[in-house]
């Protein structure tokens, strides 16, 4: 379970996020979504520990990560699969090194059970048989799959995506939501979903959190959002620039 009780974060007097609190239950799929500028990714950066509130608690599995030194954290985000907006590959490597990685340093596998679980995480993401290609030989599309398949990789108990679906054209765009809604119905995890496309939203999540100007906005279903007499909701929701 993830709670955030009471949470602020400023850069140069400007507030970024204020007063937000919400908890996701476990097994559940949460859409963080709201305009450039709204706080989205500030938040995930927040509760992966990249980034220190000035106010606020975060707890992961009942565990403060607010306060926690970096050996605790690295114990914490050893449950966490992330998912980066452009993949975040590095260049000089394989996408077998990429992905195995990430397994070197959050789990105690050895060599074999490494690239037994690098070969099973490619196949889950429809990638068979391309441990040895570098990133630059991938499409946008691809490097969004070997982002997941790292991500799916240590077996995590929650997956934070940020913008996954970002610069994918629509075919791409509902290969990567199948991909998030098939993981999150069979590994039993918990999932974080940072984006401003309201097709994610209604494909792969179970509830939507919209923020606006560092608050919440919106906090219910993807089923009822477009219901909601509210002008920003609308305005977000339809993208019309002529609401206020």
């Amino acid at each position: 379970m993830i709670e955030v009780k009471d949470l602020y974060k400023s850069f140069d007097k400007k507030n970024i996020l204020s007063n937000i609190n919400f908890t996701v239950s476990n097994g559940q799929s949460i859409a963080i979504v709201g305009k450039s500028g709204a706080g989205k990714s500030i938040l995930l950066k927040c509760l992966i520990g990249l980034i220190q509130p000035d106010r606020g608690s975060i707890y992961i599995d009942n565990k403060l990560i607010n306060t926690m030194n970096f050996q605790q954290l690295q114990k914490i985000r050893s449950k966490i699969g992330m998912v980066f907006q452009f993949g975040a590959l590095f260049d000089s490597m394989t996408v077998g090194e990429n992905i195995s990685l990430a397994l070197k340093k959050l789990t105690k596998l050895n060599e074999d059970e490494i690239q037994q679980r690098v070969k099973n995480s490619l196949a889950s993401v429809d990638m068979i048989d391309t441990e040895s290609l570098m990133p630059a030989e991938l499409s946008g599309g691809m490097k969004k799959r070997v982002g997941i398949a790292r991500a799916i990789a240590i077996k995590p108990l929650y997956l934070f995506y940020d913008e996954p679906t970002t610069g994918l054209d629509p075919i791409m765009t509902d290969s990567i939501n199948r991909l998030i809604l098939k993981f999150q119905n069979t590994e039993d995890v918990t999932s974080v979903i940072v984006t401003h496309e309201m097709r994610t939203v209604y494909d792969v999540s179970d509830r939507v959190l919209l923020l606006h100007e560092g608050k919440i906005q919106y906090d219910g279903s993807p089923e009822t959002i477009n219901n909601v007499d509210d002008p920003v909701v609308q305005q977000f929701i339809t993208g019309n620039s002529i609401l206020v």
